[in-house]
């Protein structure tokens, strides 16, 4: 079988993808994130396993080819096959996308979300006409642990948070900074730890395990327990169409099978990476807190204020012209899959791929989905 090789990653120059096996698969991330490591390298191991050989992911981690806002360009441009985005990178083109993580601030379940997402996002007409307008076929979700304060000074009051220029991702999170007395600042995971170290940063909202895949906790010692939403907008794989079309059923059931396990793996192990930073971050000296009930109250009455107004922003700021649909729509979704977890263990990873595999993909024609 002919292999899929690019004659200069950059450029994008690539063979026929009508008999490709070998591929580029993509993650901003650093290697040891979570997202990379479980999301990219150990799929890659799965679909090389479920295919016999026949498909070979050639994975690339951190920003090397693509950074963090050019993902979507560079799977769309073939500069990659495979890649995650971020879609609040890009919210004017994916809005969709950015209108239901608007939600993310009022929900805490990682599992329950990477299902629901994935399950919306491959079933809701408005979303999957987004992918396919903006070049991407999508085939899963991402999500991650509620993040948390992670700062240079202690901040457990809302006294303590006025002023403070604060690392966010999404509008939710940085209305609510603003409203709080803080200052939102709007740059990648990957820039947290220099804009600490530099004071351009006071704090950084990210999920608990970056105090050691980023080293955070040598620059933010104070870590305060206050959930600021979790994030789960846009693909964890999206899939270039040419690629995508060019290769067999078989071959797009492989990825299929591949998605429903590496997002369970994902998140049993994303939750256990957070839970287990802490536990470094406080060994090494660093100081964990419990927010002050003013601070608690803050975040918790936000989450009702968005609630309200979700249908609104979805309208004005992402233009979204069937916005009630779509949001309850994603809420229903999201209620389903805090049910279908109840009844399963949630640290079986054979027993969540077997349900994901049964609600999200059981519907789905790998022969025609996402086929130009």
């Amino acid at each position: 079988m002919k292999k899929f090789l690019t004659t200069t990653l950059l450029a994008g120059v690539l063979a026929s993808p009508a008999l490709a096996t070998d591929f580029i698969a993509n993650t901003f991330y650093d290697a040891q994130h979570p997202l990379a490591k479980y999301g990219y390298t150990e799929w890659a191991e799965i679909v090389k396993d479920l295919s016999g050989g026949d498909l070979a992911p050639q994975v690339f981690t951190g920003t090397v080819l693509l950074a963090p806002r050019a993902t979507m360009q560079g799977i769309r441009d073939n500069v990659v096959q495979v890649g995650h985005h971020a879609a609040i990178y890009t919210p004017s083109d994916l809005p969709v996308a950015n209108a239901v993580q608007e939600l993310g601030f009022n929900y805490s379940d990682p599992l329950a979300a990477i299902f629901a997402v994935a399950d919306f996002s491959m079933h809701n007409a408005a979303q999957l006409a987004e992918w396919q307008d903006q070049g991407i076929v999508y085939l899963g979700a991402y999500a991650t642990p509620p993040y948390i304060l992670m700062c240079a000074e202690p901040v457990r009051t809302l006294a303590e948070l006025k002023g403070k220029r604060i690392r966010t991702a999404g509008s939710a999170v940085s209305a609510w900074v603003e409203a709080a007395g803080g200052t939102p600042v709007n740059v990648p995971s990957s820039e947290m730890y220099t804009g600490i170290e530099r004071g351009t940063l006071d704090c950084a909202t990210n999920a608990a395990n970056d105090l050691v895949d980023r080293s955070l906790m040598e620059v933010a010692e104070h870590t305060t327990l206050l959930p600021t939403g979790m994030y789960w907008s846009g693909p964890n794989w999206g899939f270039n169409p040419g690629f995508w079309s060019g290769l067999t059923a078989e071959q797009r059931g492989v990825f299929m099978q591949a998605s429903a396990r590496s997002m369970a793996r994902m998140i049993i192990n994303y939750t256990a990476q957070a839970e287990a930073a802490l536990e470094t971050a406080r060994d090494k000296g660093g100081n964990i807190y419990e927010p002050e009930a003013d601070l608690l109250a803050s975040v918790e009455e936000f989450r009702a204020k968005t609630l309200d107004g979700v249908y609104d922003k979805a309208t004005e700021t992402y233009g979204l012209s069937d916005a009630k649909p779509v949001i309850d729509d994603f809420r229903a979704t999201m209620d389903k899959w805090t049910a279908l977890l109840a009844e399963v263990d949630t640290s079986d990873e054979d027993a969540l791929t077997e349900l994901a595999m049964s609600e999200i993909y059981g519907d789905i024609d790998p022969a025609t989905y996402g086929v130009e």
